[in-house]
């Protein structure tokens, strides 16, 4: 999991870590409930797993050189490019290689501009090593891509407290409260109150 971003709260809210892509996305055709038919032919045998499905199963597992090898394979093989690249990305960023992080996150993004993930896990990585203007410009993004996903809320919340952004702070935290139910309430709270009253 992600590092805890340190903000002068007490107690200090806690981050929400990286967003796995847990399934293939579809294409734009598919989303429409219209297939694809012009895509380039595949043969899928019906009683086995594509290997970003298996880098995912291993992923789950904690086998994380099997999922490594796994994603690979699925980017080799063409399949769900912007979702391997972003996992690969994820691992990367657990183990603390952020340069081979970023280069993943930014592949996803290059075969799939609003990928969700790959922007939100961006942020998640820009915010850990203190570059708060990339990290608010990525959770922005990922609040324009997927608007009901909260953490995104709460995590620019506290990036905009690191940038001395206390009112959009607070504007972007009570979004959060909106769409969270009252027993997640306490962490954002307390952060208001402090920013609503600094000393």
């Amino acid at each position: 999991m992600a590092k805890v971003i340190q903000f002068p709260v007490d107690p200090t809210p806690e981050r929400f870590g990286p967003q796995r892509v847990r399934k293939k996305r579809l294409t734009n055709l598919e989303k429409h409930g219209q297939l694809n038919l012009f895509s380039g032919g595949k043969v899928v045998s019906l009683h086995q797993l594509s290997a970003f499905e298996e880098a995912l199963m291993l992923d789950d597992r904690g086998d994380f050189q099997g999922a490594r090898d796994r994603y690979t394979k699925a980017i080799e093989e063409g399949d769900a490019l912007a979702d391997s690249y972003c996992n690969l990305g994820i691992l990367e960023f657990q183990e603390g290689n952020f340069t081979k992080a970023i280069d993943f996150f930014t592949m996803s993004l290059k075969h799939d501009p609003r990928h969700f993930e790959a922007h939100y896990n961006l942020a998640n990585l820009y915010g850990e090593v203190g570059n708060f203007a990339l990290a608010k410009v990525h959770y922005q993004v990922s609040i324009e891509i997927e608007p009901s996903f909260p953490n995104s809320y709460f995590n620019l919340g506290l990036t905009l407290a690191m940038n001395n952004e206390f009112k959009e702070a607070i504007k972007v935290l009570n979004k959060y409260r909106e769409l969270t139910p009252e027993n997640d309430h306490l962490n954002a709270d307390e952060l208001i109150l402090k920013l609503s009253n600094p000393s």
